[in-house]
Formats: C-alpha cells, sequence, structure tokens
C-alpha cells in the first residue's frame, strides 16, 4: 500500500530540514575555522552555538567528532575544487593550463590557510581522505592531458611507463601541494606571492616537460582544444 501523500510530505520536509540543519552547521565551523589561527582547535560546543543549536542535535546529524571533521574536511575540499574548475579546464596550451592551476591553488592557499590546514589534517578511521582525493582528480585530468599528447603525436610508451605515469602524476600534484603547505606556514610569506607563485609554475612545468624530453616526446605549444578536437576526445568525467 502507497503511503499517504500527507505523510509523503512530513517525509520530505523532516530531510529538507535535516539537510538544511546540516549545512547550517558545516557553515558554522568553516566560519570558527577561518576566523582562527591556522592549526588551532575548534570547539564543538562553539560550533553548536554559532549554527544556533545545541550540541547535543549537532550530533544527531554527525556520528561523532570523526565524522563532524571528515564533512567539514570534505566541504572544504568541494570549495577548493570550484575554485580551481575554471583553472583545470580544457584551453590553452599544456603550459598555460600547468600555470593556471598552479597559481589557482597557490591564490586560494594564501587566501585560506586556516581551512588548508584543517584539509590537511589526519582522522580516526579508514575513510579516504578528502584531500588526497581531490589531489587523485586533478591527476586524473592532468593524466588525460598527458596521454591525449602522447597519442596524437604518435609517441609510444612502454608498458611500464603507461602503468607509471598515474602514480607519478599524483606525486607530482602532491608535491605542489605540500610545497604550498610548507611556504604558507611561514610566519612572514617569503619570497612574496608573486615570486613563489611563478617560482611554482616553472618546477611544475620543469618536471612535465622533462618527463617528455626523457621519453623522446616534444610537448608542442599549441592548445590542447585543438588537440582533443584532432583526436575526437572528450574531457573525463568528474
Amino acid at each position: 500500500m502507497n503511503a499517504p501523500a500527507s505523510t509523503d510530505g512530513r517525509s520530505l520536509r523532516w530531510e529538507q530540514h535535516k539537510t538544511e540543519r546540516r549545512k547550517a552547521v558545516l557553515s558554522a565551523a568553516l566560519e570558527l575555522i577561518e576566523s582562527s589561527k591556522p592549526g588551532a582547535e575548534v570547539n564543538v560546543q562553539d560550533i553548536a552555538e554559532r549554527a544556533g543549536i545545541n550540541r547535543s542535535v549537532l550530533y544527531r546529524h554527525f556520528e561523532d567528532r570523526a565524522d563532524l571533521d571528515l564533512a567539514v574536511q570534505q566541504e572544504i575540499c568541494s570549495q577548493l575544487g570550484m575554485a580551481l574548475a575554471e583553472e583545470l579546464d580544457f584551453h590553452g596550451t599544456p603550459r598555460e593550463i600547468s600555470d593556471r592551476a598552479v597559481t589557482g591553488f597557490v591564490h586560494w592557499a594564501v587566501a585560506n590557510p586556516a581551512l588548508m590546514r584543517f584539509a590537511e589534517r589526519d582522522l580516526p578511521g579508514d575513510a579516504p581522505k578528502p584531500l588526497d582525493t581531490s589531489i587523485e582528480q586533478i591527476a586524473q585530468q592532468i593524466e588525460f592531458l598527458m596521454s591525449a599528447f602522447v597519442v596524437l603525436l604518435g609517441a609510444e610508451l612502454s608498458e611500464d611507463d603507461r602503468d607509471s605515469l598515474e602514480p607519478w602524476v599524483f606525486g607530482l600534484i602532491g608535491n605542489c601541494f605540500e610545497s604550498v603547505r610548507r611556504w604558507t606556514s611561514r610566519d612572514t610569506l617569503r619570497p612574496d606571492v608573486a615570486y613563489f607563485t611563478e617560482f611554482t609554475c616553472q618546477v611544475v612545468w620543469l618536471q612535465i616537460e622533462g618527463m617528455a624530453t626523457s621519453r623522446g616526446i616534444d610537448l608542442p605549444d599549441v592548445p590542447i582544444e585543438e588537440l582533443l578536437a584532432a583526436l575526437d576526445l572528450t574531457e573525463p568525467s568528474a
């Protein structure tokens, strides 16, 4: 027997209420983290008060503190992903795409140091770390670009090289994240943002270009959309 429409309506409203309250808690947590010194602890009671609820009510929406922290990390990484979305599109030359991605991340990290520190925290449990997942998604996009160039240029990689490409790109992106983290942890940003951004862009590109050169691949200075159109390829799904 189908449930009465009124029951369905109440259930829908209750689910919406829970979703809105969960969002309010996450927003409150992010606001407190952003207003605190990077790395500082944020009290659950303060989060509940900022969200306008009791601590006991907060824990109706999260299993425990670790579950709350995991949700906060996921939200931070979601915001980072949205901030980098335009920088990671498939337009421009490979060097331009690489530079845009690096620049976008450096600027986001400078603007959100406390959020960055929180996203890096290790949490109890075996759930995937949201920041690692974000790095993997970025690495997949860059790997796709590299694979497209290899095919277009008629170059051949050994099976071992193809199998090594994904972990190598993951390490490349991870090292970039770690370098930015180390730099932003200084009491005074030295060198300044402009110099460090350019320095990091150069280092990342030199690794990409150097790896290609070592395999006899000459990366042309051609917009990626032209190459993808020639190959009849599309961007990988997010």
